[in-house]
């Protein structure tokens, strides 16, 4: 079971989820090149450049290029993440959010109405700010990024990126529904690789023209492997903490022996996402620089740049953004209460110890402390790539913190998925070939 590879084609129900994941995937990333009507293609790449250091940057890494070509999906998937966030963070503060994520599976379903709902209204705000956007580009040498600028290309523009991100949404549903893995992530995880065989031609050419030297990019290849694995350590390890199940009467006189087990708190239980938070604020200053004459956001922005004699006030200001996110998102997500009151119902307990308020305390405090490391580690992911950049002066926008974070987090939860339909497969089997039968509720 280590190795599902060699047995995922022996499967037909399995081989055929793969095959429709695939053919989803392989939709999503032809209606990626279909460029929306009313774009310059030409003109629109040569003012790529304005894309750099901005909000549309960050943005365009995760929808694969599509903000910079100006396609059909060039919304991609993250109108729907954003909605999913936002009524995660306003679950605390609305009860109304809080019962449906607590009402099972009709309080999921209503939910996810309401997420889609916001999806498409997120995704005509988004529209129109892009097409607003577009018509602010200044003219190229090919001709105007819009031939026809007005109204009427706004509304065209809403109309068919909104139409391009609902069905993104719809596709990632099926994935999920009928494929393999979480089809939202896997979206983004293809999205995000889709820079990597350019980033790779790069890396070549400069090894040829001499650029670089081979030494320079073999010793590239070792961090990024190091990294990698470091990547995968912290992501999968997490911090049990034992809970002791007692003995216990059911039924008629039927008694459950009381077993041990253990409640997992990962060293990064927050995930990409304070990354994600930090980048999107420390962007702020270089978007509306280069949206603006205004000196004094000129200024403000040269001080935030990773590169310069102040570079250290980005660092600074990135690392302590990324800190506090980690906790915030942690805190969101995970409640120590909740966890001490699902004990408690179970007759359940940690050694040592007392049910209710001292075990939410104990689990707060256990969580506090594995945290901050999980905030460093976060930092130091998201900062390396500036650090190889400029030591071996290889330009590689694919190795970044945080599409390397996600990267690796959609791997490895598409290979458990992988391995629990082998597993779940193989129980199946044995059952079919065990000597035990059951006939009603007898044993025979």
């Amino acid at each position: 079971m280590a190795n599902p590879i060699p047995n995922l084609w022996r499967i037909p129900e399995l081989k055929e989820k793969i095959f429709f994941t695939l053919l989803c995937l392989a939709v999503y990333r032809l209606g990626a090149h279909v460029t929306a009507p009313g774009v310059d293609v030409v003109a629109l790449q040569a003012s790529q450049g304005a894309l750099q250091g901005t909000l549309f940057g960050l943005y365009d890494m995760f929808v694969g290029g599509g903000l910079q070509r100006a396609t059909v999906f060039a919304l991609g998937i993250m109108p729907y993440i954003s909605a999913s966030i936002m009524f995660q963070l306003l679950a605390p503060v609305f009860p109304v959010i809080e019962k449906m994520q607590k009402e099972g599976e009709e309080g999921r379903r209503r939910l996810t109405q309401w997420t889609r709902y916001a999806t498409v209204i997120l995704s005509m705000l988004q529209g129109y700010g892009f097409a607003v956007y577009l018509e602010s580009l200044p003219p190229a040498p090919t001709g105007d990024v819009v031939a026809g600028a007005g109204l009427g290309f706004r509304l065209l523009t809403v109309l068919t990126l909104t139409a391009g991100a609902v069905f993104i949404m719809w596709l990632g549903e099926q994935i999920t529904e009928r494929g393999v893995g979480n089809g939202m992530s896997l979206l983004i995880f293809f999205s995000i690789l889709e820079g990597f065989p350019n980033a790779v031609g790069r890396t070549l050419e400069a090894l040829q023209v001499g650029t670089i030297s081979v030494l320079k990019v073999v010793l590239l290849l070792a961090v990024m492997v190091g990294v990698v694995a470091g990547v995968v350590a912290v992501t999968m390890a997490a911090r049990r903490i034992p809970v002791q199940i007692p003995r216990k009467v059911v039924g008629r006189g039927r008694i459950r022996e009381g077993t041990k087990t253990f409640i997992p708190l990962k060293v990064n239980s927050a995930g990409v996402m304070p990354i994600i938070f930090a980048q999107s604020i420390i962007v702020v200053p270089g978007t509306l620089a280069a949206f603006s004459n205004v000196p004094f956001l000129q200024d403000i922005s040269r001080w935030f740049q990773p590169q310069g004699t102040t570079a250290w006030v980005y660092y600074l200001t990135y690392t302590v953004l990324i800190v506090f996110f980690t906790y915030f998102y942690t805190a969101i997500i995970f409640n120590p209460i909740d966890v001490a009151e699902n004990l408690k119902k179970q007759g359940a307990f940690i050694p040592g110890v007392k049910p209710g308020l001292r075990t939410a305390e104990y689990v707060e405090h256990v969580l506090s402390r594995i945290t901050f490391p999980g905030a460093l580690f976060l930092a130091l992911i998201a900062l390396l790539p500036f650090w190889i950049f400029d030591l071996f002066d290889i330009q590689l926008f694919f190795f970044g913190g945080t599409a390397l974070l996600i990267v690796v987090g959609v791997a490895l939860d598409t290979v458990q998925q992988l391995q629990q339909h082998l597993l779940l497969r193989h129980y199946e089997g044995f059952m079919r070939k065990g000597r035990v039968k059951y006939i009603g509720r007898r044993r025979v």
